[in-house]
């Protein structure tokens, strides 16, 4: 039994994207074709191909010819799901909009994936996530050296709309199990980018200084060593950073150095360039000091963390020989992942039968997961922002904090957005009587998450086995660094440990020094995939009647945002590297500086060369769509660019046929009608803070849509109103308030 067993998808997408959310779903059990041109996928010979579309059958057809439209409508009535990525304009002239499919096959969740927005003046241009992240001002939030914006090499906003776009597909098939109706479902690029790097700004918050490569705080930095190697210290939390200070026989400076960030710094660097890396690795871990040296990629795939994880997978291509490629992300008991094998051509597709019912009224209203209940234990940003993305989805989640809080927790914007969309709870667990009171609450939940490092689940009593004998249809997912077997399994971790050892700072910094994402690659991806398993284990439990419990890790986000990198075999070509403040692959393909701003090129024909040359007024050779990002031809470009109006030139590329949009900074980007119109943030008050900004929700559905219906909450804020809720008599809420088990803090 797989949790999507019986489940039909037919995707008619290409590249990353839309196939990766595809794959998904496929990894725990929907069966799926996959319709390609006749040409074959863009990207059929990226390395991550094989992964992006493993258990998939890959069927040709021409939907510009008639036959090959009638072809796939014989699918589509025959699939629960239709998954798209084209843009508007290209989609409707098809005629497979929501519109016309829906109305045809009223049970269909016709799923749309456009790699921007899905309306206005960027929506049909080609996708880049190059040109994505410039137009939500992405790359002025990477930390930097210079002024300038920063390509990322890694594709987060992608990888973000992938998931989404599983965990909204899913949503949409769960509800469609209780109303017995289809509905169109959109995930655009703009949601991802909003998922991964949300919008952010708050009238009375300072927002954050945007950083430096190596990080700014001492606590949570990149450091070299004396044999030039590098490793991450990631204190974040101070009784992990006393311990560093303890390991380095410093503890009597703790006090007053904790207070000086610029002091602490400059004295930790000069200390760590005294010995080689691996000597300060061994004194650090030692003292159970979270920290991790500075890996590539390929290292990482054959690390033995990885395999004692069970995150490597090998399958025989019949050309390539052995394939290695990282497992699911997320570990389902009772309905667990199934990989069939690579992606296997069919000369024709399967004759599915018809799923076309007639129309009928939905039996149901509301969003997608209206009524469903999750308890949250999650802290900083793994744990507690999975909750508010299935909030987004209708869930009712209780976000329960003890009297030290969520070590995360502050006024800062991005504790705002992280925890939005939930109710608060003061609960402390290590009373009896507050753990006995969530264990009662437990009995009328569906979902309960944590993110404890291993063993304090044993602690308090709350294991999966232990919730299972309370509410066998308890599903309960638990998230940690490394999993939950192998020798680092007990380990505390953060996001930057797997950037660092997993490949990503070093691939951001190519040949130069190694790079912190400034986004936290590894907790917004584990947010993501821990709601896409939640609804996978609740469309299960509507087939199996019980729970089960769901396995997580920051290690294997580390594998799936990278999945087309960490795909290996015998001849691979190398992955994309970057650079010090690196601004794109290729000459035609990076950002560049204009009189009054920066503009984004993303050049993949000779055609789009040929109009950026016709525009410039420069020559354009025949090798331009290769020509390094720093050569002559990008000299040329950027001599050509320096004098000239960015919004001008914009409009000049695009209308002479080349790919081109400004790369905005995050003030212009609050301000761009085109994020607002495509409904890329939304304002918001705080009762306590003030009014703000940010995102607005990471799905939309034609007809349940969800969407954010609390604010932030404070520390306990609504103790007393959920008690009540979950059916615990007044009296024995009076009592836990009067021994602290329960509490509402002072300033909720």
């Amino acid at each position: 039994m797989t949790a999507y067993q019986g489940v039909r998808i037919v995707d008619f997408s290409q590249g990353m994207v839309g196939p990766m959310a595809a794959m998904l779903l496929g990894d725990f059990g929907a069966e799926i074709v996959k319709v390609e041109p006749p040409g074959g996928d863009r990207l059929k010979d990226h390395p991550g191909y094989l992964a992006w579309n493993r258990n998939k059958q890959v069927a040709t057809l021409d939907l510009e010819a008639e036959a090959g439209i009638a072809a796939a409508h014989t699918l589509i009535a025959g699939a629960d799901v239709a998954l798209f990525d084209l843009g508007p304009t290209r989609l409707k002239a098809l005629g497979l909009d929501a519109d016309r499919l829906t109305a045809k096959y009223p049970k269909l969740v016709h799923a749309w994936m456009p790699p921007y927005g899905t309306s206005g003046r960027w929506s049909d241009l080609p996708g880049h996530h190059s040109l994505l992240a410039a137009l939500t001002a992405m790359p002025f939030r990477q930390g930097a050296w210079g002024d300038t914006p920063v390509h990322m090499v890694l594709p987060i906003a992608h990888s973000s709309q992938a998931v989404l776009g599983a965990t909204a597909i899913g949503a949409a098939l769960f509800e469609r199990t209780l109303s017995g109706m289809g509905q169109a479902v959109t995930v655009s690029g703009l949601h991802g980018s909003a998922e991964c790097a949300p919008p952010m700004r708050f009238d009375n918050i300072e927002p954050l200084p945007r950083g430096t490569p190596p990080g700014a705080n001492p606590r949570y930095r990149l450091y070299k060593c004396a044999d030039d190697e590098w490793f991450f210290l990631g204190t974040l939390f101070t009784n992990f950073y006393r311990k560093a200070f303890e390991a380095l026989e410093l503890g009597d400076l703790f006090e007053v150095l904790e207070q000086d960030m610029v002091g602490a710094r400059e004295m930790l660097i000069g200390i760590f360039e005294t010995r080689p890396r691996d000597e300060w690795l061994t004194l650090l871990q030692a003292h159970d000091v979270p920290c991790a040296p500075v890996r590539r990629r390929e290292v990482w795939m054959a690390d033995e963390a990885v395999a004692e994880a069970g995150m490597r997978l090998v399958f025989d291509h019949p050309v390539l020989g052995e394939v290695a490629m990282p497992a699911p992300p997320a570990r389902l008991s009772a309905t667990p992942a199934r990989i069939a094998g690579l992606p296997r051509a069919v000369r024709t597709p399967p004759a599915w039968p018809s799923k076309i019912p007639a129309a009928a009224e939905p039996r149901r209203s509301g969003p997608p997961l209206a009524g469903i209940k999750v308890l949250n234990l999650g802290t900083v940003i793994a744990g507690a922002y999975a909750g508010t993305i299935l909030a987004n989805l209708g869930a009712e989640v209780i976000k329960i904090e003890g009297p030290e809080a969520d070590p995360f927790r502050s006024d800062g914007s991005q504790f705002l957005v992280y925890n939005r969309g939930v109710r608060g709870l003061g609960l402390d667990l290590k009373q009896t009587a507050a753990r006995d009171t969530f264990l009662d609450m437990v009995r009328s939940a569906d979902v309960v998450i944590d993110n404890y490092r291993l063993g304090v689940r044993d602690r308090l009593g709350i294991t999966y086995p232990a919730l299972k004998a309370i509410n066998p249809r308890i599903i309960s997912c638990s998230i940690n660094a490394y999993g939950d077997s192998g020798s680092r399994a007990a380990l505390p971790g953060f996001d930057p440990l797997m950037q660092s050892e997993g490949g990503m700072m070093a691939a951001q910094g190519g040949g130069d020094d190694p790079v912190l994402y400034t986004i936290a690659v590894n907790d917004i991806a584990t947010a993501a995939v821990v709601s896409a398993a939640v609804v996978a284990a609740l469309n299960a439990r509507e087939t199996t009647g019980e729970g089960q419990e769901i396995v997580s890790s920051l290690l294997a986000q580390s594998l799936l945002y990278q999945l087309g990198d960490m795909v290996d075999y015998a001849g691979r070509p190398a992955g994309d590297l970057g650079g010090r403040d690196c601004l794109g692959l290729r000459a035609l393909h990076r950002y560049y500086p204009c009189v009054d701003g920066w503009i984004a090129l993303a050049c993949e024909t000779q055609a789009e060369a040929g109009a950026v040359g016709q525009v410039l007024g420069i020559d354009i050779d025949s090798d331009a769509l290769t020509a390094a990002r720093d050569g002559d031809l990008a000299i040329r470009v950027e001599a050509a660019l320096a004098s000239r109006a960015r919004d001008e030139m914009v409009d000049a590329l695009l209308t002479a046929g080349a790919v081109a949009t400004p790369v905005r900074r995050f003030d212009e980007a609050l301000q761009d009608p085109w994020l607002w119109d495509n409904g890329h943030m939304a304002p918001w008050t705080h009762p306590r803070l003030g009014p703000g900004v940010s995102a607005r929700t990471y799905a939309d559905f034609s007809r349940t849509p969800g969407g954010f219906k609390l604010p932030t909450p404070d520390l306990g804020e609504h103790t007393r109103q959920v008690l009540a809720d979950y059916g615990v008599p007044q009296a024995r809420v009076t009592e836990l308030m009067a021994t602290g088990a329960a509490f509402v803090a002072p300033q909720a």
